[in-house]
């Protein structure tokens, strides 16, 4: 399809926080025993996978997604990716914070919203588009457009990504999904980004993988960034 590097964006599992109903936010809250398990069944989605890099938030839940899911790997630690700071918020009841006059700014008008004694939305989401896309294009200069990477960050900062890949405003990031230990897929072309997955919690990761490379005319090399028109053959089997 496109000769990029593939990014993989991976929630961490469940925490004992989305649990029981509360806004972590960056404390170092871990995963539960339903979150260990999810970590784990990725992993065996993941295995397999020829990973050209590994980053994370350094937020301990990631880390311990990452140990579980990826024992091998070395994650690089990337605080771009680390979870909005949403200041005095963090540690209570979603039920709780529902009925503060923020809440509305959050779910309508988020690229709006300042959390108390934290960061903005807005701010979350350029650092961590920033973060992605500075390691996509070091990881595509350095392995090749055949490449494929991990990073483990958060529902809200993978939510962000996603928005900033569909070129959509983040005050419609609240339409997108992305579930505990689930898999998203974006391609960076020089024209456009491809969202080749969205919120993906099982089956085969395999055809994520890009082919090797055949040798093409230098023509060819411009529609790299063009949709295919009518849908495409999709990954071969």
């Amino acid at each position: 399809m496109v000769r990029v590097a593939t990014l993989l964006l991976l929630r961490h599992g469940r925490t004992t926080a989305n649990a029981d109903g509360g806004l972590a936010g960056r404390q170092p809250v871990e995963l539960d025993e339903t979150g260990r398990a999810q970590a784990t069944a990725v992993g065996e989605r993941l295995k397999g996978l020829p990973l050209a890099a590994v980053v994370t938030s350094p937020l301990v839940r990631c880390r311990q997604t990452l140990e579980l899911a990826l024992p091998q790997a070395e994650p690089v630690v990337e605080e771009g990716l680390i979870e909005c700071g949403y200041g005095s918020w963090e540690g209570q009841p979603l039920k709780k914070l529902a009925k503060e006059p923020l809440w509305p700014v959050v779910q309508q008008h988020p690229s709006a919203a300042v959390f108390p004694e934290g960061e903005s939305m807005a701010a979350m989401s350029a650092r961590a588009v920033a973060a992605v896309r500075s390691w996509d294009a070091r990881i595509t200069a350095e392995h090749g457009p055949e490449a494929v990477w991990l990073a483990c960050s958060h529902g809200d900062v993978i939510k962000a990504i996603v928005a900033d890949a569909l070129g959509v405003h983040l005050d419609l990031f609240q339409r997108i999904v992305a579930d505990p230990a689930s898999v998203t897929a974006i391609r960076y072309t020089p024209l456009r980004p491809f969202l080749v997955r969205l919120n993906d919690t099982g089956g085969d990761l395999s055809g994520l993988v890009p082919p090797p490379r055949k040798r093409r005319r230098r023509a060819a090399r411009a529609t790299e960034s063009d949709a295919a028109v009518g849908g495409g053959a999709g990954a071969a089997p």
